[in-house]
């Protein structure tokens, strides 16, 4: 499975841009499937068909956070704006993308006074992206004003767990991957929506569902790991005790019928899991509960270490045993 993560977290496709990583995902499933989709919008839409009526929909989003060239100065510098949630103090010193081009994220300060106030109240009014460029016109001819970019990071083994960008949400993706493979016959149909656009207001799962009639739909992304020193003593997510059940986050509430048979099923397999309130955030399960009269939706969620960032970390143990909730799921 390190294999298939390494494989999906180096593609670079950010938000409004993940033809690459879709295209990877359609030959990874294409044979373990009944039939595959892609919608208007870019979801891929991929069905198992199973022994009874009742349909189940599993999403994982394709896209991953990044930023867009706005602006290159007279020396050749690039200017950005995020796409999605980057937090643009972690983009100090860091290594982005822009087909094909590295660079490296700096930030003004022409005197120690300003450099001192610059570094308290880092914003994206003050950051530059170097990509080695002599002038205007050679940075234009590398990454125009729109293009596309994406953290610049390498995949890390770590023996138990994994080190990688884009784990937000690819690990998603490889979860669905790795339960399809699994799959013979479910008990229930089963939607595997590999969707767009997730970190930029869910965009993608606000269409995904609309042709079909869905009993249930669940969201697998990943979730903040408070087990670090000093981390949020308001939350409990751990790594290496397996995906959590969410409650509710920022931006939803988890429907009660979909939690309790989540906990069902866990208890029924011998999955471990634990429950999960995130004080922040959001997940797909806000764009089903708002499709057409609403779908019954909840969330599986993967414990992970420094989202957003460009090393992102997450367990092993929990991914493996994510594949076996979601296999189980699709047989309750």
């Amino acid at each position: 499975m390190k294999e298939l993560i390494k494989k999906l977290t180096d593609v670079k496709s950010p938000s409004g841009r993940e033809k690459e990583i879709r295209d990877i995902i359609i030959d990874e499933i294409k044979d373990y499937v009944d039939e595959y989709k892609v919608d208007r919008l870019g979801n891929l839409i991929a069905i198992k068909k199973g022994e009874n009526e009742k349909t189940i929909l599993f999403d994982a989003h394709m896209d991953e956070i990044g930023l867009v060239v706005t602006h290159i100065t007279e020396d050749g510098f690039l200017r950005v704006e995020p796409v999605g949630g980057v937090n643009p103090r972690v983009l100090i010193g860091a290594k982005v993308h822009f087909n094909g081009y590295v660079g490296v994220v700096g930030f003004e300060g022409e005197t120690m006074e300003e450099y001192s106030k610059n570094m308290n109240n880092i914003n994206f009014d003050i950051l530059f992206v170097d990509i080695g460029a002599s002038s205007k016109t050679e940075a234009e001819e590398k990454a125009p004003i729109g293009t596309f970019g994406t953290y610049y990071s390498e995949f890390n083994d770590l023996g138990d767990k994994v080190i990688a960008k884009a784990l937000d949400d690819r690990i998603g993706c490889v979860v669905m991957i790795e339960a399809l493979k699994k799959m013979k016959k479910p008990k229930n149909n089963i939607i595997f929506a590999f969707t767009v656009q997730e970190e930029v207001g869910l965009i993608g799962a606000s269409v995904a569902a609309y042709n079909y009639d869905i009993d249930m739909a669940i969201a697998l992304d990943v979730t903040a790991a408070a087990d670090t020193p000093k981390a949020f003593k308001r939350m409990s997510m751990k790594l290496n005790e397996g995906p959590c059940i969410k409650i509710k986050d920022g931006y939803t509430v988890s429907d009660k019928f979909v939690v309790d048979i989540l906990k069902e099923v866990a208890h029924e397999n011998n999955i471990k899991y634990q429950m999960e309130v995130l004080l922040f955030g959001g997940t797909n399960a806000g764009g089903y509960q708002t499709t057409k009269a609403g779908i019954p939706s909840g969330t599986i969620s993967i414990p992970t270490r420094y989202i957003h960032t460009p090393h992102e970390m997450i367990s092993m143990f929990d991914v493996e045993e994510t594949v076996k909730f979601i296999v189980s799921l699709a047989n309750k």
